[in-house]
């Protein structure tokens, strides 16, 4: 065995590697390769030190491999066999097509009066006339709860149930951002059952919110209770207070025809809430944004707040969320992939599936029923019948690692011992990728 000492005298200097590796500087800048020559040598020397030996492979090899990885991309197009439509670890809602404005914009220019413009003119419009009320936009709904608790409740008290302090994705609690925004939390009622008593009680002269958060991403069953909205809105017209809704998903379609009961935002306006708040990447279909719309004085309010230009939209999701918006208000549903996604049957997607099996003969599959998902914090415990693809691998872990590995990458799903594709959330235009990606391997 080689002495470590004698190991670590052996490694060349950046010097003596650099020379082996000019022909790099072709490509990459000479600095970023003599960075990526003294990263590789001290992990090398680290390795040595743990007592693992210096690695395989060639240090050369090594350092090369580093640049072409920072060189490609690292957010990339994946192929979603999961049948998670909104799948939080893929960026949720898949975004409809659209087509970057390259260049200059007329972001915030009014090319009418040739003179400055409101960045949120571009989707103001559009989210007043599906919500029937004033709205802004901002960076996603965990921002539009702290705006809104910063401005309508910093330095007083906020009345919510206890059964609606909850946390959603990344760790992010209802208690936290409202300590963050300066508002007083005053939780009432129990965990599973709240009255509209419990609210009037705790009514007081600190008193600047009602807020009621709809758990978007559990049920609660069994012995529970909660006031009926418009009770809510009553107690606040009654005793002068702001009654404040977040609901989370974000639903502008009614999707209980297709199996999905979610409330509507414009539903929770029409029964008086002063203000709602919903994310733009759920259920409603576009990019990360947060949505706030109600009364014209409290979102006036809102916008004039400092706290909202530093949670704006920027250009690009500006467009997009513009995009989706206006597919929801000519109805064009089809274009906004979520909502085509979900009203997929089970009879259409078995249909996809079928067709799809030709093209791969070989493959060790059959069709079976299942359920897809909602997911990112929509619609819990209200799955969707599809049709599987069941394929029976070898060793599935590594048969799923292999998808993964594929260009381009492939999610999909373990249970029982078989590897499965739902189709519903792969784009009929990537069925032939992912043909060609399943007929490669071996099972």
């Amino acid at each position: 065995m080689v002495d470590p000492s004698e190991q670590l005298r052996r490694l060349p200097s950046v010097d003596e590697v650099l020379r082996k590796l000019e022909h790099l500087t072709a490509a990459y800048p000479r600095a970023l390769v003599a960075d990526a020559v003294r990263r590789a040598l001290e992990e090398e020397r680290q390795a040595i030190l743990a007592g693992r030996g210096a690695s395989e492979g060639g240090l050369e090899a090594r350092v090369e491999r580093s640049l072409e990885r920072l060189a490609a991309p690292s957010l990339r197009r994946v192929i979603n066999a999961s049948g998670v439509i909104l799948h939080t670890n893929l960026g949720r809602a898949p975004l409809p097509a659209w087509e970057p404005i390259a260049g200059y914009s007329n972001l915030e220019y009014d090319l009418e009066a040739g003179r400055r413009g409101r960045r949120d003119a571009h989707t103001a419009d559009l989210l007043e006339r599906l919500l029937g009320r004033p709205a802004i936009a901002v960076n996603n709904n965990a921002a539009a709860v702290y705006l809104a608790l910063r401005e309508l409740a910093a330095g007083g008290e906020v009345v919510v149930s206890r059964g609606e302090l909850i946390e959603i994705g990344d760790g992010f609690r209802i208690p936290e951002i409202m300590a963050q925004s300066g508002a007083l939390l005053c939780e009432v009622g129990t965990t599973n059952r709240t009255r509209i008593d419990d609210y009037r009680e705790a009514l007081g002269e600190r008193t600047r919110l009602l807020l009621r958060v709809h758990p978007s991403n559990f049920r609660l069953e069994g012995f529970t209770a909660r006031p009926d909205l418009k009770e809510l809105v009553a107690l606040g017209k009654e005793r002068g207070i702001l009654v404040y809704e977040d609901l989370g998903s974000g639903c502008l379609v009614d999707l209980r025809p297709f199996g999905f009961s979610e409330p509507l935002p414009q539903d929770s306006l029409r029964a008086g809430v002063d203000l709602i708040s919903f994310s733009g990447d759920k259920l409603l279909g576009g990019p990360q944004a947060g949505i706030l719309a109600g009364r014209p004085d409290v979102v006036a309010r809102l916008r004039r707040n400092p706290m909202y230009r530093a949670l704006r939209l920027d250009k690009v999701i500006c467009q997009v969320l513009e995009t989706t918006l206006r597919h929801l208000l000519l109805e064009r549903y089809d274009q906004v992939p979520v909502l085509r996604m979900i009203r997929q049957t089970a009879a259409e997607i078995r249909a996809r599936a079928e067709a799809f099996l030709e093209r791969v003969p070989g493959l060790p599959a059959e069709l079976v029923e299942g359920e897809s998902l909602a997911g990112g914090g929509a619609t819990p415990q209200q799955p969707l019948p599809t049709c599987l693809i069941a394929i029976a691998a070898r060793d599935v872990v590594e048969a799923e690692a292999r998808l993964r590995s594929a260009q381009p990458p492939v999610i999909a799903r373990i249970e029982h011992d078989r590897l499965l594709v739902d189709l519903r959330t792969v784009f009929p235009e990537e069925e032939a990728e992912l043909a060609r990606v399943l007929q490669a391997l071996s099972w």
